[in-house]
């Protein structure tokens, strides 16, 4: 992973985030002043950020929101106060509400951004200086070091490049927390296809159904916010297994990039996961990602015993083989 650490100061009152890659610090720059790169992953697993307004310049300002999958929303807004290419800018950091404007009894707090060359590459160092103890205090009981941490490791997929990245790995499962992991595969094709394979009923017929042998015998699928699915799969004759499905509820939708959905196995008493399903196209390419948030630990672990991963892989090979082409 890339950060290194992240270790908060009482006496200093700052709070200060090391990151290592393997990058010249003209990519690293690049891809923080780029609102559209900054989205791929300013914001935790679950809460990717949107930026509405990106003016980057001494005075001026960035205002964004984080959405999290039951479509609760946290606004941010910079105020850039130094800017040094390529080796750094500084900004007022402030909670925001849905017009841009810092809210009321939140702390406020000058974020340093630095850029600098390293035998291996580069390293990002963000320096963030509260005006009290209580303020630090209070973001760190927020969750401010798990989020930066979070957010900050998701930049090697950005810096690579998509294909450098995933293609050729497969799907690829990553443990983030007990109650979260995130898969990804990366499809050659282009977003909105992807995005009808996984909600169109006759698309997802004809290849969402893990190992060989095996039929989608239901299949019925309203995406709308709100809206119920069920699909269900069963055995081909002279396959062993027993029949099985799921059911749920879609949270959020925000077509064709995002769609988060609950998921209960039908006909048991199983609690239900949070399954926020995105996609992210990059010359001609889709990153698909998953992350799915468990009840527990235990039911985590129980469910990927069961070679749900590997059951994905077949699945995704062959919509590329009959849905893509």
């Amino acid at each position: 992973m890339p950060v290194t650490s992240v270790e908060s100061d009482a006496e200093a009152l700052t709070m200060t985030l090391v990151a290592d890659f393997p990058v010249g610090t003209e990519r690293l720059w690049a891809v923080f002043t780029d609102p559209r790169q900054l989205e791929r992953f300013w914001g935790p697993p679950g809460w990717p950020a949107t930026f509405d307004a990106f003016d980057f310049r001494v005075g001026g300002r960035a205002t964004y929101s984080m959405t999290s999958p039951r479509g609760e929303r946290a606004g941010g807004a910079w105020e850039f106060t130094a800017i040094d290419e390529p080796r750094g800018f500084e900004v007022i950091d402030a909670f925001a509400d849905e017009s841009g404007d810092p809210i009321e009894g939140m702390p406020s707090m000058r974020m340093v951004f630095s850029f600098d060359a390293t035998p291996e590459g580069s390293r990002l160092m963000n320096v963030t200086h509260f005006t009290s103890a209580e303020a630090l205090e209070q973001v760190v009981a927020m969750g401010m070091v798990e989020g930066m941490t979070l957010a900050t490791n998701q930049l090697d997929a950005v810096l690579a490049g998509l294909r450098e990245f995933a293609q050729g790995k497969g799907t690829q499962l990553e443990i983030l927390d007990d109650q979260h992991v995130r898969i990804t595969r990366l499809i050659e094709g282009p977003r909105e296809l992807v995005w009808r394979a996984h909600t169109d009923p006759e698309l997802m017929r004809r290849w969402m159904l893990g190992p060989d042998g095996w039929r989608m015998s239901v299949s019925e699928v309203d995406v709308s916010v709100g809206g119920t699915y069920r699909i269900a799969w069963e055995p081909e004759e002279g396959t062993e297994g027993e029949p099985f499905g799921f059911d749920g509820e879609t949270l959020l939708l925000d077509e064709p990039r995002r769609i988060v959905q609950t998921e209960h196995m039908t006909g048991t008493d199983y609690p239900s996961t949070t399954n926020d399903l995105s996609f992210y196209e990059e010359d001609g390419a889709t990153l698909v990602t998953l992350l799915i948030e468990y009840p527990d630990a235990a039911t985590r672990d129980a469910v990927l015993a069961t070679g749900m991963v590997e059951g994905m892989e077949q699945s995704f090979e062959r919509m590329e083989r009959v849905v893509i082409g």
